[in-house]
């Protein structure tokens, strides 16, 4: 029956009845504890106040008698009275206090009292001690007031020692019958202790029967099959994953030992799927550590490429620059010489006005010559007209005429003169003119030597802004391919972890192949000697393989170098097809 009922309704239920026997002991000493503090309440707490009432009222009775003595020590009589440092009246207010203390406590006594023998003999000391003495006392307070102290002593000679005697002799009485009161209390108590203690101990026993007999049965129901349940799972993992496992019973252990069986089984099939998978896995990790290696040649060369390109573009870049220096120097010698060839245009331009001006100024001298030559010819006229009119006039006329041939002569000699220099002006003209026309030649030369300087200047520019563009992109270049040796340095770096890693996996394969070699199924025909030819050897390293992946791949890398794509096709085919094997 167990097998079949649930551990959670079978703790449920033992939980229940502890509880439940919990609650009945719980429930009972609430009772017993309840009565025996109902009984110490209204019992001993009872006896003990009457007690104390007893003695607080026969304590106040002898203060007020005490009081009265003090007050007779007053009397002027005696001899010691002059040694109270206090008025008489301080007794006086004592005694009332103490008188109206012993009527009110007795009032609330009296009234307190519940038992009939308590009462009867608390009345009978009532009335042996005249009423508490109290009448007395005040008797006695106020002859001493009136100033009677013999009447004062008699009153406590007569009456108030003597109802204190006899009223301590019926005190003694209640006394013993309270006390006699108390000790029956105490036992009752007692007794209702003892019972309730038997019966919680006997409720005890029957609590700790039932949980011995709940528990007795939660291990026969939960730890036999908990145990075989622990054994499968020692055997587990042992690695010992045969034989059967029968689930027996509805409850939660049939539901573990199910489980578990559903588990063995699961595992079984997870180790015999990875030792299928460890040949797999040992086979392409062989494959990626050759293609790794190879890939780690290629790589190294063509770092070693990149490093001879890397020289022969900085000396490329060293000859540009130079070229680029050398074409700055020659465009700065173009400008120069464009600047004298500019102030050299300036200067002939100049050349070529001076010689117009002074052109223009020839012209005007070969017409200020015609007219001095006109002058001089008018004048020879004009002297020839005196040497006529001198010769008319005859002896008169001589010395006239003298003059006027005189005048001649210098017309004549100036109109030779003026011949001459219009002659040399005339030549001056004409070379004048030769000249000009030549400065103007030299003038439109000069510009064609400015305009090709110019051009020359302008080309030099462009080729020295072409030589710095050049210095430049061969700068970028020389840059880009540090990067690229970088990149390949890192990439021989990333090969080698590569292959590291490959020869690694292979080693962890081995590992695993061991690990789960551990594991002990059961037996198929045939699939122990399979697995046994399929897994490779942890420390088995991939030779062969990388011999045989390292020749197409020299071959391919030729085939490439000559322009055929035909190999690389083919090893790229047979790398997919080593990975789609892994």
């Amino acid at each position: 029956m167990l097998n079949n009922m649930k551990i959670k309704t079978l703790v449920v239920t033992a939980l229940s009845l502890l509880v439940a026997l919990m609650l009945v002991i719980g429930v009972m000493g609430l009772y017993g504890a309840d009565r025996s503090v109902g009984l110490i309440r209204h019992v001993i707490l009872a006896d003990q106040k009457s007690a104390y009432d007893q003695k607080s009222i026969r304590l106040d009775m002898e203060l007020a008698r005490s009081q009265i003595l003090q007050a007779l020590q007053h009397n002027p009589t005696l001899s010691w009275s002059q040694l109270h440092d206090h008025p008489l009246t301080v007794h006086f207010t004592q005694i009332d206090a103490l008188s109206n203390a012993t009527t009110d406590k007795w009032t609330k006594y009296s009234g307190s009292i519940r038992n009939g023998e308590e009462k009867r003999l608390a009345e009978e000391w009532f009335a042996k001690s005249d009423n508490l003495g109290v009448a007395h006392i005040k008797a006695a307070s106020d002859a001493i007031r009136a100033g009677d102290w013999d009447g004062a002593e008699t009153i406590l000679i007569k009456k108030i020692n003597p109802s204190y005697r006899i009223g301590d002799e019926a005190m003694a009485a209640l006394t013993h019958a309270s006390e006699a009161r108390a000790a029956t209390n105490e036992a009752d108590v007692a007794d209702s202790l003892r019972h309730t203690a038997y019966l919680a101990g006997g409720v005890l026993l029957l609590a700790a029967l039932v949980g011995v007999a709940v528990g007795a049965a939660m291990i026969r129901g939960i730890s036999a099959p908990l145990g075989e349940a622990t054994a499968i799972a020692s055997r587990v993992a042992a690695g010992d994953l045969t034989g059967r496992i029968e689930a027996r019973g509805n409850n939660e252990i049939g539901t573990l030992l199910a489980a578990l069986s559903q588990m063995k089984a699961n595992l079984a099939g997870i180790v015999a799927e990875v030792r299928t998978s460890t040949h797999t896995i040992s086979s392409a990790s062989t494959q990626i550590a050759a293609g790794n290696m190879d890939l780690s040649e290629r790589t190294c060369g063509q770092a070693s490429s990149l490093e001879q390109t890397a020289a022969s573009m900085e000396e490329l870049t060293g000859t540009v620059r130079q070229n680029a220096d050398n074409a700055r120097q020659a465009n700065q010698l173009a400008v120069s010489a464009s600047e004298v060839a500019v102030r050299g245009g300036g200067l002939v331009a100049q050349v070529v006005d001076t010689m117009g001006s002074i052109n223009e100024s020839s012209r005007k001298i070969v017409d200020i010559i015609g007219v001095i030559d006109g002058i001089a010819f008018q004048t020879n006229i004009l002297a020839l007209n005196a040497a006529v009119e001198a010769a008319r006039a005859g002896e008169q006329g001589r010395g006239f005429a003298v003059v006027a041939s005189e005048v001649r002569n210098l017309a004549q000699r100036s109109a030779g003169a003026a011949k001459e220099i219009k002659q040399l002006i005339g030549d001056s003209v004409s070379k004048v003119d030769s000249g000009a026309r030549l400065v103007d030649e030299a003038g439109v030369t000069m510009k064609e030597i400015v305009s090709g300087i110019q051009r020359v200047t302008d080309i030099m520019g462009e080729i020295t802004q072409a030589s710095q563009e050049q210095t430049s992109g061969l700068d970028q270049i020389n840059e880009a391919i540090g990067q690229m040796d970088s990149i390949t340095q890192q990439n021989v770096a990333l090969v080698e972890e590569a292959t590291a890693a490959a020869t690694s996996l292979l080693d962890q394969v081995g590992a695993l192949s061991g690990v789960v070699d551990v594991f002990v199924l059961d037996e198929v025909p045939g699939q122990r000697q399979r697995h046994r030819a399929s897994v490779t050897s942890p420390g088995t390293k991939p030779d062969a393989p990388v011999r045989a992946l390292s020749a197409p791949a020299r071959r391919a890398t030729g085939a490439a170098s000559a322009g055929a794509p035909s190999a690389a096709k083919r090893t790229t085919a047979v790398e997919d097809e080593a990975w789609e094997t892994f």
